[in-house]
C-alpha cells in the first residue's frame, strides 16, 4: 500500500457539503439549498433546479478521477472544478510535460556543452556555448511555470492536504533552491563552476508522475531485502578476496608473479579485480597467468564466480522482482479501490438531488436516473469505446434507475482488457470462456466496415481474390523473397566500392516487387473499399511503404534514365543513385515487419514492446532519472580529468607513447568521457552494460584517485544489478500476461490480435479481486472549513 493515505483524514465527520455556502444555518429538517449541509445518509436531501448542473460538474469530475485513478480530495466548488478539469486537460498536462522536457535538455546546451559532432577530444572542435543569459532565461520560464503548476495544485487540495503533502512541500522546496541558484548564476555572469540547480531538476519529472512515484515507494520497501543480498555479496566477494590474496603472494621467482602484479597486487585491486570477475567482464583474464602454471588454480575462480555470478546475483534478481513485484501489486490495487472511491462519490452525489418522482424524502432510496447518467458519460473526457460500453449498459437497466451496486458494476467496463483488429469469420469462430468474456475483455463490435457490392462478375472475382487471406500469405511469401534478393546482392557487393557496383540487376528486381506491391494493393482496395482497406492498421503499413516505394522509384527512373549500357550513372541533384536505392532496399526490409502480426509469437512480443513503451514509462523514467544524476556527478567529478594524447589532431595520435595492452589508450576509448552531459550519459550506458567496464574504472583510478571506484561501482549496483533485472522481470511479466490472455482465444484468430493493458491490469491479480464493496468502506463527508467546500473520503 502507498505510505500515505489515499485521502486525508479529518476529525469532521457530521456533514457532507457539496458547495461554499454556509451551512451554520441550515435546518436538518428542511429541503436543503446548495450551501447547506448533506449527509449521504440523510433520505431528505434536496437540491433547488439552478443547482442540479453543479451535481453533474462533481459527478463528470469524480468519474474522470476515478478513470485516471487520481484522488478526490480536492475543492468541488464550482470555480474550482472549473479550474481543475483545465488543469488536467489534455494541452495543459501536454505543456507541464514539454516545460519539464525543455528544463532536462537544459544540459545538454549549458557549458561544457554537448553540441560537437563528436566528443572524441583529439578530433573535438570548440562546442558552441550559448551566451550568458540564453539558458537562463528559458530556465527561468520554466520555474515560473513550475510555480504555477504548484501554486495550482496547492489552491485545488487546499492548505491542510498541501501541509501533509511531502511531494508538493518537496515540489516548493526544489523550486526556492532551484530560483536561489539560478539568482547566483546570473550574479557571476555564468562564471559559477558549479549548478547545484542540475542535479535537482530531475524531481520535476519524478513528482509529475503517480505511478513514478509508486515505483519509487516500492524501491523504497524493497532496500532492505536487497541489503541483505548485498551484504551476503560482499561477504563473499571478501572472502574470496583475502584467499585469493593467500593463494596468490608474491614470489621469489618472477616469472610467477603475473596473477600477483596485475590483480593481486594489494587489497583495492583484489577487490575491484574479482568484483570485475563477478560481472564476466574480465573473464578469463584475470585467471590465465595462474592458470597457465597450474590447472588447479582455476578452481578459485570457477567456484568464485559459480557462487557470486551464478547463485547470489541470481538471487539478488529473484528478491528484487518478488519484493518489488509485492509492493507494486499492494500499491496498483490501492489504485484500484481508488477508483471504485471515485465512482462511488459520483453515485452519492447525484443521490444528494433529493426524492425521485414527488416521493416524500421518507421513501426516498439512492438512486440515480438514466437519462441524468447518459447526460452525465457525455461530459466525461474518457475514450469512446469505454463511453459506448458504459452507456449501453446503462440503457439496459430495467426501470429507469440505478443502485449503487449496479452504478458500480457500469465502470466495470473501465477494468476489462481491449483488444482490437479481431478479424470475424464464420469459418473460424472466436473460442472465448464466459467468465474470462466477462472479467477480462471487451469486442468493440462494428470494427470494420462493410465490403462493397458489385454488380460486375469481374470485379466480384477481383473481390473475392482481393480480400481472401492467402492473398496476404502470398504478400509476406513474395516480401520475404525481396529481401532475400536484397540480402544476396549485398553480400555479392560487399568488397565493392560504390562506384563499382551495377545497379541496373538492383533496380530491375525492385521494379519487379514494387509492382507486385502495387498490385496487391489494388487488389485489396478493390475487395474491401477505400475505407475498409484504411480500417486495417496492416493495409495503411503496406499501402504507406508502398507509395514510397513507387514514388522513390519513379524519382530514380526520372532523374537518371538507367539502362543497361549505363547501370551507374553520375549524380544528378543532392542524393546519388546509390543513396536512393539504399533508401528503398531499406524500406522494402522495414515493409517486411508485416509478416509480425501473422505469427503469433512474433505478435505477442512486438506487442509486449510497444505495450512497455506505454505503460512502462513509468519504470524507464526512473531510469532516465537515475541517468541524470549520475551524469550530473560524474561531470563534476571527472570533467576534463583524462586528457587528449599529445599530437592527437592526426591518425596514429596514440603512438607516440607506450600503452599497456587492453588499457583505456590501447583500446582508443577517448570519445567515452565525462567532458559533457551527451558523452556522459553514453558512458554510463557502457557501464551498465557491464562489457569492459573495468577499463573505464581503470583509467580514472589513475588519472584521479581510487576513490572514484565507488562511483563506477554504485553506478553497476544501481543500474545493472537492480534496475536493470527489475526491467528484465517487469518485461517477463508484462510477456506472461499476454501469452496467458492469447490462450483463451483460438490459435488461428490471436495470430491477428493486439491486447491493449495497463500496468493496473497487468498487476491485478484474479479476475474479480477488486470487486471491493466500496459502499461499506466509503464514507463520504464535504468538511467546511473558511467558506471552501472540500470532498473528503476514506477508507476502512
Amino acid at each position: 500500500m502507498e505510505a500515505e493515505p489515499l485521502l486525508g483524514g479529518s476529525t469532521n465527520r457530521a456533514s457532507v457539503d457539496y458547495g461554499t455556502g454556509d451551512s451554520s444555518h441550515s435546518d436538518p429538517g428542511s429541503p436543503r439549498t446548495r450551501g447547506a449541509s448533506c449527509s449521504v445518509t440523510d433520505d431528505s436531501c434536496r437540491v433547488e433546479d439552478h443547482d442540479e448542473g453543479l451535481y453533474i460538474q462533481q459527478a463528470v469530475v469524480f468519474i474522470e478521477d476515478a478513470i485516471q485513478y487520481r484522488s478526490i480530495n480536492h475543492k468541488v466548488d464550482s470555480g474550482s472544478l472549473r479550474l481543475y478539469r483545465w488543469y488536467y486537460s489534455r494541452i495543459c498536462q501536454w505543456g507541464l510535460g514539454l516545460t519539464i522536457a525543455v528544463v532536462l535538455a537544459l544540459a545538454f546546451v549549458e557549458k561544457p556543452s554537448s553540441i560537437t559532432y563528436t566528443s572524441d577530444p583529439r578530433f573535438r572542435p570548440d562546442p558552441w556555448e550559448p551566451p550568458c543569459g540564453l539558458t537562463e532565461a528559458i530556465e527561468l520560464i520554466c520555474l515560473c511555470i513550475f510555480t504555477l503548476d504548484v501554486a495550482a495544485k496547492s489552491y485545488l487540495i487546499g492548505w491542510d492536504e498541501f501541509c501533509i503533502n511531502k511531494w508538493l512541500i518537496g515540489y516548493v522546496l526544489i523550486i526556492a533552491a532551484s530560483v536561489i541558484d539560478w539568482a547566483i548564476t546570473v550574479s557571476m555572469l555564468c562564471h559559477e563552476t558549479i549548478r547545484v540547480r542540475r542535479l535537482i531538476r530531475p524531481f520535476f519529472l519524478l513528482q509529475n508522475s503517480s505511478l513514478m512515484k509508486k515505483t519509487l515507494k516500492c524501491i523504497k520497501r524493497t532496500l532492505p531485502e536487497i541489503a541483505s543480498v548485498i551484504l551476503l555479496l560482499a561477504l563473499h566477494l571478501c572472502l574470496f578476496t583475502m584467499v585469493g590474496m593467500l593463494i596468490f603472494p608474491r614470489s621469489e621467482d618472477k616469472e610467477k608473479n603475473g596473477e600477483w602484479e596485475a590483480y593481486f597486487r594489494n587489497l583495492p585491486r583484489a577487490l575491484s579485480s574479482l568484483l570485475v570477475l563477478l560481472t564476466t567482464a574480465n573473464n578469463p583474464d584475470v585467471m590465465v597467468p595462474a592458470y597457465s602454471l597450474h590447472r588447479g588454480y582455476s578452481i578459485f575462480f570457477i567456484l568464485f564466480s559459480v557462487c557470486g555470478t551464478y547463485i547470489l546475483m541470481n538471487l539478488l534478481t529473484a528478491i528484487i522482482y518478488n519484493q518489488f513485484r509485492g509492493y507494486l501489486l499492494l500499491s496498483v490495487q490501492t489504485s484500484i479501490i481508488r477508483r471504485r472511491l471515485g465512482i462511488r462519490a459520483a453515485f452519492e452525489v447525484l443521490c444528494c438531488q433529493g426524492p425521485i418522482n414527488g416521493s416524500s424524502s421518507e421513501d426516498h432510496v439512492e438512486r440515480v436516473h438514466v437519462p441524468t447518467l447518459l447526460e452525465i458519460m457525455r461530459k466525461v473526457k474518457m475514450k469512446s469505446y469505454y463511453r459506448q460500453a458504459i452507456m449501453k449498459a446503462a440503457e439496459q437497466v430495467p426501470g429507469g434507475f440505478i443502485d449503487g451496486e449496479a452504478f458500480q458494476r457500469l465502470f466495470d467496463e473501465l477494468d476489462k482488457d481491449i483488444i482490437k483488429e479481431v478479424e470475424f469469420s464464420a469459418s473460424k469462430p472466436i473460442l472465448l470462456g464466459t467468465d474470462y468474456l466477462h472479467c477480462c475483455i471487451r469486442l468493440p463490435p462494428g470494427k470494420h466496415p462493410l465490403k462493397p457490392e458489385y454488380r460486375s462478375p469481374v470485379l466480384q472475382w477481383i473481390q473475392k481474390i482481393g480480400s481472401h487471406y492467402y492473398l496476404t500469405v502470398v504478400g509476406n511469401v513474395v516480401a520475404l523473397a525481396n529481401v532475400l534478393c536484397i540480402s544476396t546482392i549485398l553480400v555479392l557487393d560487399s568488397e565493392k566500392i560504390v562506384s563499382q557496383r551495377d545497379d541496373y540487376y538492383m533496380e530491375v528486381i525492385n521494379c519487379t516487387f514494387i509492382l507486385y506491391y502495387l498490385i496487391e494493393m489494388v487488389l485489396k482496395m478493390i475487395g474491401f473499399g477505400w475505407k475498409g482497406y484504411l480500417s486495417y492498421r496492416n493495409n495503411i503499413f503496406d499501402g504507406v511503404f508502398t507509395v514510397l516505394l513507387l514514388g522513390l522509384q519513379i524519382s530514380i527512373f526520372v532523374t537518371y534514365k538507367i539502362s543497361y549500357e549505363n547501370p551507374t550513372p553520375a549524380q544528378k541533384g543532392v542524393i546519388s543513385m546509390w543513396e536512393m536505392v539504399r533508401l528503398v532496399n531499406m524500406f522494402i526490409v522495414f515493409r517486411f515487419l508485416r509478416v509480425i502480426p501473422e505469427i503469433k509469437l512474433m505478435a505477442l512480443v512486438a506487442s509486449t514492446l510497444v505495450d512497455l513503451v506505454k505503460n512502462l514509462r513509468a519504470f524507464a523514467g526512473i531510469l532516465v532519472v537515475v541517468y541524470y544524476v549520475y551524469a550530473i556527478i560524474g561531470m563534476w567529478l571527472f570533467h576534463g580529468a583524462i586528457p587528449a594524447p599529445a599530437g592527437s589532431s592526426g591518425e596514429n595520435s596514440t603512438s607516440n607513447f607506450t600503452m599497456e595492452c587492453g588499457s583505456y589508450e590501447q583500446l582508443e576509448y577517448w570519445p567515452n568521457n565525462f567532458d559533457d552531459f551527451a558523452s556522459s550519459l553514453v558512458l554510463l550506458y557502457d557501464v551498465m552494460v557491464v562489457n569492459n567496464w573495468q577499463v573505464f574504472m581503470d583509467a580514472y583510478t589513475r588519472y584521479t584517485t581510487e576513490w572514484s571506484k565507488l562511483y563506477f561501482v554504485s553506478w553497476w549496483l544501481t543500474s545493472s544489478v537492480m534496475w536493470v533485472n527489475l526491467f528484465v522481470a517487469l518485461i517477463l511479466e508484462n510477456f506472461t500476461y499476454k501469452w496467458d490472455k492469447s490462450h483463451a482465444l483460438s490459435v488461428s484468430d490471436v495470430e491477428r490480435m493486439r491486447y491493449e493493458t495497463t500496468v493496473q491490469l497487468m498487476f491485478r491479480s484474479v479476475p474479480g479481486a477488486f470487486s471491493v464493496r466500496v459502499t461499506h468502506v466509503l464514507c463520504s463527508r464535504c468538511l467546511q472549513a473558511n467558506g471552501e467546500a472540500y470532498l473528503h473520503d476514506d477508507t476502512a
